[in-house]
């Protein structure tokens, strides 16, 4: 019941994710799953994670802690970001096992959760990482710009159409809203709010941190929009043969 994704371009990173965590017809929850970790000049990183909440909420809890320990093995603790993401990776295996136990109330039950793990480490470039329950990862890249977890098979055609490294930072943000947006109309297990934050290379900060509800104004301007976009666009397309020429001079 999740529907994230990051965006890696040339001008730095985009990160949007819902925050619906239950669906059936009289329990609705919302819970966020989009976590910022901010260090002023050395480094800054958005998690976002699809599975188990228990899992995910013991990891945040975790990488917190030992940052703020200043722990060799933490956020902080290394200079490149591959490294932060097989640390990540670390952590997230010995929750997924911390959170599968008897005292914990979840004995049997499955614990597992995928994450996407973005950010910039002092002066290398931003790069954004999909780290799996086994604690493996894999890199965006310029061939695959884009990483989702949890419900992306609605929101994937628009990110293949328009997303390429040098789409612009806040086209790619507007194409994210639109993937989240097209999987909501399409799937019941993910839904509004959603957050929306953006990393430009370079800041070492988060540059901007949006949520947009269901009321939010930009939110139904860019939903009322898409949609009417499209119809239009499929009636301008050609016609077919059997068409009466009154559909053709119109078209």
């Amino acid at each position: 019941m999740t529907y994230c994704v990051g965006i890696e371009v040339d001008e730095g990173l985009v990160f949007a994710a819902d925050t619906r965590t239950n669906a059936s017809l009289d329990d609705v929850r919302v819970h966020r799953k989009l976590h910022e970790f901010e260090f002023p000049g050395q480094a800054v990183f958005v998690l976002m994670a699809a599975g188990n909440l228990a899992t995910t909420q013991l990891l945040v809890s975790r990488l917190r802690r030992d940052a703020e320990e200043q722990r060799p093995e933490s956020l902080v603790g290394y200079r490149y970001l591959f490294e932060v993401a097989e640390y990540v990776g670390r952590v997230l295996v010995d929750s997924q096992v911390k959170s599968n136990t008897p005292e914990h109330g979840h004995d049997g039950v499955n614990t597992q959760a995928t994450l996407i793990l973005g950010g910039q480490v002092g002066n290398e470039r931003p790069g954004l990482y999909m780290i799996y329950p086994l604690g493996n990862a894999i890199a965006a890249s310029p061939e695959t710009p884009f990483l989702q977890i949890g419900e992306s098979k609605y929101g994937k055609p628009i990110l293949d159409r328009i997303i390429r490294s040098h789409t612009r930072l806040d086209d790619a943000a507007r194409t994210a809203v639109v993937s989240l947006d097209s999987t909501v109309r399409s799937n019941l297990s993910v839904g509004l709010p959603f957050d929306l934050v953006l990393l430009r290379a370079g800041d070492l900060h988060i540059t901007q941190r949006m949520r947009l509800a269901a009321d939010s104004p930009l939110y139904a301007d860019i939903h009322g929009n898409w949609s009417r976009r499209l119809e239009q666009a499929v009636a301008a397309l050609p016609r077919f043969p059997w068409e009466s020429g009154d559909h053709d001079q119109r078209s």
